[in-house]
C-alpha cells in the first residue's frame, strides 16, 4: 500500500543516486538551505524524527512551526518541549500484546458497523508484523526430546488463539503473522524485518527513500536501535490507532548523550557492559528520554553489543537507546544476508542525509555522561530489579545480606507462617560448619525432596530472552564453558531446572557448526523452544518435590537467567531472588546451583580427578570465541533459516480458521471474547467530568510495575482469574499464563493487581491481589471493585515512584479502566503506563509539593475529589480534597498528566480506540 507523505515541496524533496538508480528523499540539509533552521548538529536518533516532520508536513498535523522546532531545540541546548505528530514506518507485534491489538481491531469493525461505518475502514495502513513468540512454555527440559514436546504442548494450548490471528492474518490487509518456532520478534526484526534504511511508493506513485522506523507492542522493541533504526514500545492501544493512521502525539525529547571509550577487557562480555549501563543511566535518570551513544568506543563495539544495550532501554526508563548509522550498521546487514542494494542505499542514504557516524560526530546534547569499556567487570544483576547491579565477586556476599534482610523482617509468606504456626513455630536453621553461622543460615532436609535445598539454591538456570540470545559472542562463549565443563567431567547440579530457548533459529545454526550444542546437551541445556519462556514467566513448573520443599519451608529460592527483567513474582511462583547474568555465567551458576558459592574466586566443582575447578578454568578467551563467531555465524546461515519465514511447519499450515470480514466470537472461547470497550457506542464524544465520591482501590509503593498491576506468568485455580476457569469447565492444567489470556477481558479483569508478590499498603503486610470491600473486610481487588462498580462508585489508586515500570502491556491500563479506576495519582510514571491510562480514559495525576501517599498518612478509608477536570488544559494542577476516615479533610495540587491537547480529546472520547473509531466511523 502507497505511503502518504505531506506537501511535494521543492525545499527538501530530493533525489539520491545510488548505483545505477535514484530514489526521491527528503534532505535535512536542503531544509537549512530552505531557511527552516539549523540541524547539522541535532544528534541523529532526532534527525530521524525531524526527517519525519519534513515528510508528512501538510501545515495542519505537520507544520513549518514543528520542523523550525528542531532548530530551536539545539539552539536551547537540546530542551524544548513541542508537542509533534510523529508517524512511525511500521508496527511490531508478539503475540501476548498481539492478540488482545488484534481483538480490539476485530471488536471495532463490530463498532463501525453498529456506527453504520464501513468494516473495510478497520484496516492497517501500515505494515504490521506479529510474531508468536511469547507462547512455548518450559514443560520439559534437559532431555533430546523437549523441543518437540514443548511446540506439541504450545499448540495444544493455544489452538484457539492461533486460529483467531489465522483469521486476522486474512481478514486485515498490511497484517502478517510469524508462525511459532521461529524465534522471538526483536530478533527477528533485527535479523531479518528491520531495513535501517526503508522504500515504499508515495501517493504519486515515486519510489521515497526514508529511515526505518516503528513502533512495537513489546517493551524491547527498542533492540533495532542497535541497528539505527529508531523504535520504542508503546501500549497495543497506542499502536492500534498508529497502525490505523492515527499519528503518535509526542513531545521533542531530550536526548542523552553516553559516551563510549576503551575497549571491553579478556573475561568480559557485552552483557556486563550493558548491566553497568542500566545502573548508571537508571541512577542519571533518564524516564521519556532518548539516549544516543557515540564516542570511540563504537569502533570496536560489534552490532550484536550494541543491540544488547538497546534492548534493554527499558530497564534503563529510556524511550529508546540510539546508535547511529555507521561501517559496523553496514558490516552487520551484509552478514545477516540483506541484499547489496539495500546496504548501498543505507550508506549512501545516511551520509547524503546527515546520520553517518564519523570520526568527528559530536552532536548537540541535552546531557551526557561516559563510561571506559575498559573498567567492566563480570557483573550480574538482582535479586528484584535489572539496575540492582552486582560486581560478580560481590555476589554471594550480596545475596546473604539480601537474606538476612529478609529473615530480620519476618518476610515470610502467609503460607509458610500458618505451617509454622500450626508446627509450634518456624524450624531452627542449621549453621554449616565453617561459616560461622553466617550466609549459610537457612538449610532445610525435607523428607520428600530429592534434594537437600536452602536459602539461595538455584533451581533455575535458564538461556533465554532476546537480550543476549541474539548475541553470538555470549552464545558461543556459554557453549565453550559448557565445552570445558564437561571435558573436566562437571555437569548442572541435579536440582536445576535448565534450559536454552534461542531468538532465532539461526543461534541453533551456528551452535550445531560449531559442535557446541551438543556440549550444551551434556550439561542440561537442550534446546527447549524459541521464544520468550523463562524471561516472561513461561519457565514451567519445578519438579513436585522442590517445589513442595521451597513452599514448605518458605526458602529463598533463586534463579539465574540471560533475560532483561527480573521483577518479583514475574520468573516462576516458587522463586523469590532473580538474577541477570550472561550466558557463559548462567552455565556456570548452573554448575554451582547455589549463590552462596563466590564463583569469581571459590572453586565451583571437582574434576574427575577430584581436583578444585575455578571459574577461570572454564572461562573462553575473546580470541577462541571470535574465531568460532567468524567460522560459523555466516551470511548463508541467516538466509536460509529466513527463507520461508512466514510459512510455519505443518502444524501451522494445519490450524483451521474462518474467512470472514467480521469475527464470529466463539461463545465458549476462554481465549478469546468480544471486549465492551465498543458495545453501544454513541456517535459523539462525552465530556470530562470531575471526580466526585472517589473510594480507594489500591495504595502501592515504589517500582509497582506492569508485572505487579498485569502479571504475565501462572496462576491458581483459588484467583478469581481460576475460579473463572474452573466454573468454565477449565482444568488447573489447561490454564495456560494470564499472558496467554489476554485475549479474553474477563480474565485479564480478573488478573489485574492480582501478582502474587504485590503489597496493597491497605493490607498489613499481606501479599497478592487484595484489598478492602465497601464493608471494610479483606477480599479480592477484583471482587471489591465489582462490589463498588455496582454501587456506582468510582474508585482511585495511588502509588509511588516510577508507577508503571517495565513491559509496554496495554492490559495494565485496560484492567485498571474495566476494574472502574477512574484517576491513578503516584508520584511519577514511566512513559508508556502513562500513555495507555490515558489510551483508556483513566486519568493519571502526579503529587506537588512534596506531597506523597506517606506524608499525607492514607490508610485506604478515604474519600476523593478532583475538581477542576471540566475545564482542564495539558499538565495543568488541579485541587484534590481527601476526606479522612475520621471526617478531617485535606486539600491538595496534583499535576494532571494529559500531556497533550490531543490526550484531552482521547479522554473525552473515552479512550484513543473510540476517538479513532467516531473518526472512521464518520469519515465512511
Amino acid at each position: 500500500m502507497p505511503i502518504t507523505v505531506g506537501q511535494d515541496t521543492s525545499k527538501t524533496r530530493k533525489t539520491l543516486s545510488v548505483g545505477s538508480s535514484s530514489i526521491a528523499y527528503y534532505s535535512i540539509p536542503a531544509a537549512e538551505a530552505a531557511g527552516l533552521g539549523e540541524f547539522s548538529k541535532l544528534p541523529a536518533a532526532l534527525k530521524v524524527v525531524l526527517e519525519n516532520m519534513l515528510r508528512f508536513e501538510d501545515g495542519k498535523t505537520v507544520s513549518v512551526d514543528d520542523i523550525k522546532a528542531f532548530s530551536d531545540w539545539g539552539k536551547s541546548g537540546g530542551k524544548n518541549p513541542v508537542e509533534i505528530a510523529y508517524r512511525p514506518a511500521r508496527v511490531l507485534m508478539q503475540d501476548f500484546t498481539g492478540v488482545p491489538a488484534v481483538v480490539d481491531l476485530a471488536a471495532m469493525r463490530d463498532g463501525i458497523k453498529g456506527l453504520g461505518g464501513d468494516v473495510q475502514k478497520i484496516n492497517p495502513l501500515n505494515p504490521v508484523d506479529l510474531v508468536i513468540d511469547h507462547s512455548v512454555m518450559i514443560d520439559e527440559f534437559g532431555n533430546p526430546r523437549a523441543f518437540q514436546m514443548n511446540v506439541d504442548r504450545e499448540y495444544e494450548r493455544n489452538m484457539e488463539r492461533y486460529q483467531f490471528l489465522k483469521w486476522g492474518q486474512g481478514a486485515f490487509e498490511n497484517f502478517r503473522v510469524v508462525p511459532p518456532g521461529t524465534g522471538i520478534c526483536h530478533q527477528v526484526n533485527l535479523e531479518y524485518l528491520a531495513k535501517a534504511v526503508w522504500t515504499d511508493k508515495d501517493q504519486n506513485g515515486e519510489l521515497v527513500a526514508y529511515p526505518d522506523t516503528l513502533v512495537g507492542t513489546d517493551s524491547h522493541t527498542t533492540m533495532v536501535n542497535g541497528l539505527a533504526v529508531l523504535g520504542w514500545g508503546v501500549g497495543g492501544i497506542e499502536a492500534e490507532a498508529a497502525m490505523l493512521g492515527q499519528p503518535i502525539s509526542m513531545l521533542i525529547p531530550e536526548v542523552v548523550g553516553f559516551k563510549l571509550t576503551g575497549k571491553m577487557v579478556e573475561g568480559t562480555t557485552g552483557t556486563d557492559l550493558v548491566l553497568k549501563v542500566v545502573e548508571m543511566l537508571r541512577e542519571k535518570g533518564v524516564v521519556g528520554k532518548f539516549v544516543e551513544f557515540y564516542g570511540e568506543g563504537l569502533d570496536s563495539l560489534p552490532l550484536a553489543d550494541r543491540a544488547t544495550i538497546a534492548n534493554m532501554a527499558p530497564e534503563y526508563g529510556a524511550t529508546c537507546g540510539f546508535f547511529p548509522i555507521d561501517d559496523e550498521t553496514l558490516r552487520y546487514l551484509r552478514n545477516t544476508g540483506r541484499d547489496d542494494d539495500t546496504v548501498a542505499l543505507v550508506e549512501a542514504y545516511a551520509k547524503e542525509n546527515g546520520f553517518w557516524r564519523s570520526a568527528d560526530y559530536d552532536p548537540i546534547y541535552t546531557d551526557t555522561l561516559s563510561l571506559d569499556m575498559g573498567t567492566i567487570v563480570p557483573a550480574i544483576s538482582g535479586p528484584k530489579r535489572p539496575q540492582d547491579y552486582i560486581a560478580l565477586d560481590k555476589a554471594s556476599t550480596e545475596f546473604a545480606k539480601f537474606i538476612k534482610g529478609l529473615r530480620d523482617g519476618k518476610d515470610a509468606t502467609p503460607a509458610a507462617e500458618g505451617r509454622w504456626e500450626a508446627e509450634g513455630g518456624a524450624p531452627e536453621p542449621r549453621d554449616i560448619p565453617g561459616d560461622e553461622g553466617n550466609h549459610k543460615k537457612g538449610w532445610y532436609k525435607d523428607k520428600d525432596a530429592a534434594h537437600q535445598l536452602h536459602d539461595g539454591s538455584i533451581v533455575i538456570a535458564s538461556i533465554t530472552s532476546c537480550t543476549n540470545t541474539s548475541n553470538p559472542y555470549v552464545m558461543i562463549g556459554a557453549g565453550l564453558v559448557a565445552r570445558k565443563a564437561r571435558e573436566l567431567g562437571l555437569n548442572r547440579k541435579p536440582w536445576v531446572k535448565t534450559s536454552l530457548a534461542p531468538g532465532s533459529q539461526v543461534v541453533s545454526h551456528y551452535l550445531e557448526a560449531a559442535g557446541l550444542q551438543e556440549d550444551l546437551d551434556a550439561v542440561g541445556f537442550n534446546l527447549v523452544g524459541y521464544g520468550c519462556t523463562t524471561c516472561i514467566g513461561n519457565s514451567g513448573p519445578l519438579a513436585e518435590p522442590i517445589s513442595k520443599a521451597i513452599n514448605d519451608y518458605d526458602l529463598v529460592a533463586t534463579s539465574v537467567l540471560s533475560g532483561n527483567r527480573n521483577f518479583e513474582g514475574r520468573i516462576s511462583p516458587d522463586v523469590r531472588a532473580n538474577y541477570l547474568a550472561s550466558p557463559p555465567l548462567v552455565v556456570a551458576y548452573a554448575l554451582v546451583g547455589d549463590m552462596n558459592v563466590d564463583i569469581a574466586n571459590d572453586p565451583i566443582g571437582q574434576d574427575k580427578n577430584g581436583n578444585d575447578v575455578y571459574l577461570k578454568d572454564i572461562w573462553p578467551s575473546q580470541a577462541e570465541i571470535a574465531e568460532l563467531v567468524e567460522k560459523t555465524v555466516t551470511k548463508e546461515a541467516f538466509q536460509s533459516k529466513y527463507a520461508d519465514v512466514f510459512k510455519g511447519d505443518e502444524k501451522w499450515q494445519e490450524v483451521d480458521t474462518t474467512d470472514s470480514e467480521t469475527y464470529d466470537w466463539p461463545a465458549a472461547s476462554t481465549y478469546v471474547q468480544n471486549p465492551p470497550y465498543f458495545q453501544g457506542m454513541s456517535k459523539t464524544p462525552g465530556t470530562i467530568s470531575n471526580i466526585e465520591g472517589a473510594k480507594v482501590l489500591a495504595i502501592l509503593g515504589d517500582m509497582v510495575t506492569t508485572d505487579h498491576i498485569s502479571p504475565a506468568g501462572s496462576f491458581k485455580d483459588t484467583t478469581p482469574a481460576g475460579k473463572y476457569l474452573t466454573d468454565h469447565q477449565v482444568p488447573v492444567r489447561e490454564f495456560n499464563s494470564y499472558g496467554s489470556r489476554r485475549g479474553n477481558h474477563e480474565v485479564m479483569m480478573r488478573g489485574t493487581f492480582a501478582n502474587i508478590r504485590i503489597k496493597n499498603e491497605m493490607l498489613d503486610g499481606v501479599e497478592g491481589g487484595y484489598t478492602k470491600g465497601p464493608d471494610g473486610e479483606q477480599t479480592s481487588i477484583y471482587d471489591a471493585a465489582m462490589a463498588y462498580q455496582e454501587a456506582g462508585t468510582p474508585l482511585v489508586i495511588f502509588g509511588g515512584e516510577q508507577y508503571g515500570a517495565g513491559s509496554s502491556r496495554d492490559w495494565a491500563a485496560k484492567g485498571t479502566a474495566l476494574l472502574g479506576v477512574k484517576a491513578v495519582i503516584a508520584e511519577n510514571f514511566e512513559r508508556i503506563h502513562r500513555s495507555n491510562l490515558v489510551g483508556m480514559g483513566v486519568i493519571p495525576f502526579e503529587f506537588t509539593g512534596g506531597d506523597t501517599r506517606k506524608t499525607l498518612g492514607l490508610k485506604g478509608d478515604e474519600t476523593v475529589a478532583i475538581s477542576g477536570l471540566d475545564t482542564i488544559k495539558p499538565l495543568q494542577e488541579v485541587p484534590c480534597t481527601i476526606t479522612y476516615g475520621d471526617g478531617s479533610s485535606k486539600e491538595i495540587m496534583i499535576k494532571c498528566r494529559i500531556d497533550t491537547a490531543i490526550e484531552i480529546e482521547y479522554i473525552e472520547h473515552g479512550g484513543v480506540l473510540h476517538y479513532v473509531l467516531r473518526d472512521l466511523a464518520k469519515a465512511s
